[in-house]
């Protein structure tokens, strides 16, 4: 891997700064030396703040500002002076009564917003835009067991509706689209992370929802696991694969993250491993033929030098994170 770019004393800002990748995005800049501005919607909500201002070096060097994603011009002076911009911030809500207003709207224009910014300022060198798989995957011809995905893959806001969080879905392919058309225009150096189901330890005081409807459901009592296949990904990783994308200057383009694509019965028998004891579902959520593990390519990922952490790990970091904050019996 070619030599990355230090981070001692550069100067990058954050958005989304409280929520679960932000928040690993934050504590690794904080250990390599950066200088960081983070977005938070409130900063008087010790639940989105106290995690963070508890890090190591963030008495000296994490400074927190307000931000609204609807807001025009809410992003301007956190951005300015800045080398580098991690835009993390979008809504994750899989079911909303308004979707539009609640979820697609936030991710599209709040999107569109940070760029207007980012833009304005010449000393922003890049930008890393946190997508997802959600933006990749789901396309008129779906995934089947043979299938390789890799970055040239683009979701449709067609093929994402009737889907489990489809406003979600629809909420990722659209802000990932909108972002590609605004920084080709503007020649913005933009990067795009799409990084599969994302689980490991919660450093926020609440419980994230990927990780609540993942993981938590499972060892929770829950009787059925649901008829998915995903792409599975630690937290950790994805925070690493993010700052590399900035400090590597060869990087470009899209980056999917995924350490394997395994079923939801893939996930209980991996927990009935390492928790023999444990109460978990037994059965499909459906009869129907189940989702099939199409693979995902790690080619192009591996050129940020990320050695990935293995499913098992990271479901038994997260169930012992939901044991040691949420008081979770297991």
């Amino acid at each position: 891997m070619e030599q990355v770019m230090s981070g001692e004393g550069k100067r990058v800002c954050v958005t989304g700064a409280s929520g679960y990748i932000a928040s690993w995005i934050v504590k690794l800049l904080l250990q390599r030396g950066y200088k960081m501005l983070m977005s938070i919607l409130h900063t008087d909500d010790p639940t989105k703040t106290e995690h963070l201002l508890a890090l190591d070096g963030a008495e000296k060097r994490l400074h927190l500002f307000e931000a609204n994603l609807l807001e025009e011009g809410s992003f301007d002076s956190a951005i300015y002076g800045c080398d580098g911009v991690f835009h993390t911030a979008s809504p994750v809500i899989l079911q909303s009564n308004d979707p539009e207003s609640e979820v697609i709207d936030p991710a599209v224009k709040g999107t569109l917003n940070v760029l207007v910014s980012c833009a304005k300022v010449a000393s922003v060198k890049r930008v890393i835009f946190t997508s997802s798989t959600a933006a990749v995957v789901h396309t008129a011809n779906p995934p089947t067991n043979e299938t390789i995905v890799d970055e040239t893959w683009f979701s449709s806001p067609e093929s994402c509706k009737g889907k489990l969080g489809d406003c979600y879905l629809i909420s990722k392919t659209l802000a990932e689209d909108a972002a590609w058309k605004f920084a080709k225009e503007k020649g913005i150096d933009m990067i795009s992370m799409n990084p599969a189901a994302v689980i490991g330890p919660i450093l926020q005081p609440t419980m994230n929802l990927t990780t609540f409807v993942y993981v938590f459901n499972l060892i929770n009592g829950s009787e059925t696991y649901p008829n998915l296949a995903f792409g599975w990904i630690h937290v950790k990783d994805v925070a690493e694969a993010h700052i590399r994308a900035l400090e590597i200057p060869s990087a470009k383009g899209r980056y999917i993250l995924s350490e394997t694509v395994a079923h939801f019965a893939d996930l209980v028998n991996i927990l009935h491993e390492l928790y023999p004891n444990l109460k978990l579902p037994n059965r499909c959520d459906d009869d129907s033929p189940l989702d099939p593990t199409y693979k995902i390519s790690q080619d192009k990922a591996k050129t940020l030098g990320i050695d990935y952490i293995p499913l098992k790990v990271a479901l038994k970091e997260t169930v012992e994170c939901l044991k040691e904050k949420f008081n979770i019996s297991v």
